[in-house]
């Protein structure tokens, strides 16, 4: 619903929307934008769930359809294309994003920031072969390439933005036991020293 309502605010005309078949989207548009928009979905219709070795892959699309939901979308142009390539290129370009890995971010603080990076890169630094030049380059917000150093500097010298919204900074309290001070359930442990013990000899 934040999303929505946040895409809504950057909006001055009527667009058309396409979404795949997630029923929070249903209510999430119609809070956000009422009859103001042509919205349909794009539902996939996925294969048999892939066993063995392949279980973590997704299954595999057979087919699509769609459905209108709102307003006179194209039909032509009900598509989701646009989104899974950015999605692909973000997971391929940032490695937070890449799934069934440990890369992922330990704070809110670090991951806005290495999305900062990539959409920075992206955009500024990053030639697209359809294009033949940088995103930025297209739009006239820069006249030429962007180093890696200019991005980083440029980033440097921003003025700084207002933190985002942080984890608790403390951990919930967890039940004690009165007598040990371990936590519930936890039993007490003892270092045994064991004197007079042989060295074994170095094997060749």
């Amino acid at each position: 619903m934040i999303f929505m309502d946040d895409l809504a605010k950057r909006l001055a005309n009527r667009v058309q929307l396409t979404s795949d078949g997630h029923k929070a989207y249903l209510e999430a548009v119609e809070g956000a934008f009422g009859s103001n928009i042509d919205y349909a979905m794009l539902v996939k219709v996925d294969g048999p769930a892939p066993e063995g070795q392949r279980r973590y892959s997704p299954a595999r699309c057979i087919g699509a359809v769609k459905h209108r939901v709102e307003g006179n979308p194209d039909p032509n142009h009900v598509s989701t294309s646009f989104s899974e390539r950015q999605n692909l290129s973000m997971r391929m370009g940032n490695r937070r994003m890449t799934r069934l890995t440990n890369a992922y971010s330990k704070k809110f603080r670090n991951h806005a920031a290495a999305m900062s990076l990539h959409v920075g890169f992206y955009n500024f630094c990053r030639v697209h072969e359809t294009l033949r030049m940088t995103p930025a380059m297209a739009i006239g917000v820069t006249k030429h390439i962007w180093t890696i150093g200019e991005l980083i500097q440029k980033a440097i010298d921003a003025p700084a933005q207002p933190p985002g919204p942080m984890a608790p900074a403390t951990p919930p309290t967890l039940p004690r036991d009165p007598h040990t001070g371990l936590l519930a359930g936890r039993r007490p442990f003892k270092l045994r020293v064991i004197r007079g013990g042989k060295i074994s000899p170095p094997r060749h």
